[in-house]
């Protein structure tokens, strides 16, 4: 598969994500077809060069590479399950949101009906598209990466995690469930200082640079990891850990302690279970796959 780099592209579903990688498309040169299920969408884009495709059947016959980027997995099979079969020998590159197992199950689809599978996840915010910030995170076939990789490059940074088409989503909600456990932890705090009069604006200014630096401690935390030895010196123990105090604090503040309760709750099994004297790190031990499980699921991604 080989396609120049002024490849023409099918953008389907203009909400905020969409309508910002084909505006990206056209100010680069790009022939853009766009369809929406609401077609009033496609008017800013039409204005700027884009042709819009009163169906969907016209959408993914128009261009090469067409590029999915809808509400969720049972959006792209409402799309695109009456149009399939006629999509054969082209590429399909999904940026919809989805989880490891839905991207796995679109492949194989995508696959039966002799479509080219590249599954994607965005790690950006609309307007970051078309930026050096923007990151966009692929896995499934190498040849369809290799081949418009130019196009992908016009978003974001493009990085390429192998050929199981589950990975990148895998890869992506992993690190949203650190930014979003983050925030939370963030606005319990702000509430337990909002108790008594601080504004969230002014918790914010103190606690940016706190946790900024605090980021610091993931790749110690990481080496611990995968080194297998939670008992190695300079780790803040389990025991010394109790958060007991905060939710109680929390609690007698009158803000709800769920956020740090849930920390607490993985100390207090860890600390059970005799390992108290260990390092904070061992709640990975926790949080993670049963080992005869994680063992079944690598088999899955080979």
């Amino acid at each position: 598969m080989t396609h120049p780099e002024g490849t023409g592209v099918t953008v389907l579903g203009l909400g905020a994500m969409g309508s910002a990688l084909a505006t990206t498309l056209l100010d680069a040169g790009h022939a853009v077809t766009v369809w929406n299920r609401t077609p009033s969408r496609a008017a800013d884009l039409s204005a700027r060069g884009a042709e819009a495709a009163s169906t969907i059947d016209a959408a993914v016959a128009a261009q090469p590479l067409i590029v999915a980027c809808l509400l969720d997995h049972a959006s792209v099979h409402e799309a695109l399950d009456p149009v399939i079969a006629g999509m054969r020998g082209s590429a399909l590159v999904n940026l919809t949101t989805t989880t490891p197992n839905e991207a796995r199950e679109l492949a194989s689809w995508a696959a039966e009906h002799g479509v080219s599978y590249l599954d994607g996840a965005i790690m950006a915010t609309p307007p970051m598209i078309g930026t050096s910030e923007a990151s966009i995170l692929y896995s499934g076939s190498p040849e369809v990466f290799d081949a418009v990789r130019p196009v992908l490059d016009r978003w974001a940074t493009s990085t390429y995690d192998g050929e199981n088409s589950g990975l990148a989503s895998l890869f992506d909600l992993a690190m949203l469930s650190g930014m979003y456990t983050m925030f939370a932890g963030f606005l319990h705090g702000a509430a337990m200082a909002g108790s008594a009069g601080m504004s969230a604006t002014d918790f914010a200014a103190r606690a940016t640079p706190f946790l900024s630096a605090m980021t610091a401690g993931f790749a110690l935390d990481a080496a611990v990891i995968d080194g297998g030895d939670y008992t190695v010196p300079g780790q803040q123990s389990l025991e010394f850990s109790d958060l007991g105090h905060l939710v109680r604090a929390s609690e007698e503040q009158g803000v709800h302690p769920a956020p740090i309760a849930a920390v607490q709750e993985l100390i207090s099994k860890q600390i059970a279970d005799g390992h108290g004297a260990e390092g904070f790190a061992r709640l990975y031990e926790s949080l993670r796959a049963d080992r005869t499980e994680r063992t079944d699921q690598v088999e899955t991604l080979r």
